[in-house]
């Protein structure tokens, strides 16, 4: 069965746990998971929940965005502000048709920042878009319960849809499922380690910008996991050739002596 998890990232009120849990369970969505929540089990989600307590007692508590989204393919995430130009945003219902038609062939997230704060740039490392809600631009706050059933009711939609499709719908699927964030995650850290050993290095003031820039068109390309292979194969052959080289170069050097 397909599976979208709706991820809350510090959500802090209780009580938007349980509206959050009852939006999920109006839009046949089951699969909550809650990152580092203030409070929670708590009297008030569960008050909160009106019916949908089976949502809350499957929910799963965990320390980190990464355990959150481990196993899945692709991953959306809300936001209500202007983020640097190398984040791909898409409006609401377009973003639910994506995550509609993924989640088909793997599990699919999409996440959502605490209640004051949003998502920080790290939470973000490993979203292939960003959500926004159209509103009013003269106060276009939405309470976390409120933003959920918006994309909730969206995702609904979409999968009313795919169902009227039936197989046409899968023909616009790729063959091979996304690389997991586990093996972008491999990935990047392989990329890091050759560009390294090659010395290509961050030349920008801070000397932090280079490596996000990196995973920022990395997860806009959407790498399946054969591409991700393909990559982390060829960084390996690079490894191999400068090993084979630099034994070379050691080997004349002794024998010049």
């Amino acid at each position: 069965m397909a599976e979208i998890r709706i991820v809350l990232v510090e959500p802090s009120h209780p009580g938007n746990i349980g509206a959050v849990a009852r939006a999920m369970m109006n839009m046949s969505l089951r699969s909550l998971v809650l990152v580092r929540p203030r409070q929670f089990p708590h009297p008030e989600a569960s008050a909160r929940a009106s019916g949908a307590e089976a949502v809350l007692a499957s929910a799963r508590v965990v320390d980190s965005v990464g355990e959150a989204i481990a196993g899945c393919g692709y991953i959306a995430a809300t936001t209500s502000r202007e983020r640097d130009q190398y984040f791909r945003v898409l409006e609401a219902r377009e973003a639910a048709r994506r995550i509609a038609a993924e989640s088909e062939r793997a599990p699919a997230a999409i996440l959502f920042g605490a209640e004051r704060t949003g998502l920080t740039n790290d939470d973000l490392e490993s979203s292939h878009v960003l959500v926004r809600i159209p509103a009013d631009g003269e106060y276009a706050s939405l309470n976390l319960a409120m933003a959920v059933q918006i994309i909730a009711y969206e995702l609904y939609m979409a999968r009313l849809e795919r169902v009227g499709e039936g197989a046409a719908g899968a023909e616009h699927l790729r063959p091979t499922p996304l690389a997991t964030p586990e093996e972008m995650e491999r990935l990047h850290a392989h990329l890091a380690e050759v560009m390294e050993e090659v010395g290509f290095r961050d030349r920008t003031q801070s000397g932090t910008n280079l490596m996000g820039r990196i995973r920022r068109f990395l997860q806009r390309a959407e790498l399946d996991e054969n591409e991700a292979n393909i990559l982390r194969g060829l960084l390996t052959a690079i490894q191999q050739r400068r090993r084979t080289a630099g034994g070379a170069r050691r080997a004349e050097h002794e024998r010049d002596e």
